[in-house]
């Protein structure tokens, strides 16, 4: 049963990586600038909703399910980004931390004005949201 899980959500954090490096690219082709059209602007506001959903999916999903296969106590969210940064997932826990942070601003921003105040961050760390799953993709492919 935790096998088939284990597949399932590795398959998903693949297609995840795949529309998240779609719209990352775009996004990074428009730049950062002062004023975006609405085909620019619908692009940022679709890197910043799978941004978001990315860092959640990975978090709160992938990681816990990688501690249910290792048989590791799944605890609190702290518990299992500890967990993440033990096995080389992730570079730094602060960073995962702005990362966080940064989704929450996207989740609480509704205001055209200030989404577009995150655009900068969305693409500095959306590096890094790739780097990651890569990581964890990599790692899961060697668990088998």
């Amino acid at each position: 049963m935790i096998k088939q899980k284990f597949l399932q959500d590795k398959e998903l954090l693949i297609k995840q990586l795949r529309w998240i490096e779609i719209s990352y690219e775009e996004c990074k082709k428009i730049g950062i600038k002062d004023n975006y059209t609405i085909d620019e602007f619908g692009k940022f506001e679709t890197l910043c909703s799978r941004y978001s959903r990315g860092i959640d999916f990975l978090i709160r999903k992938i990681f816990r399910t990688i501690d249910a296969y290792e048989f590791e106590n799944q605890g609190t969210l702290i518990d299992v980004v500890n967990s993440a940064h033990k096995r080389g997932l992730i570079d730094n826990i602060d960073e995962l931390r702005i990362m966080k942070d940064i989704k929450n601003t996207i989740v609480y921003e509704y205001i055209e004005d200030e989404l577009v105040d995150v655009f900068e961050e969305v693409l500095k760390y959306c590096e890094v949201l790739i780097k990651i799953i890569k990581n964890t993709l990599g790692y899961m492919e060697n668990m088998k």
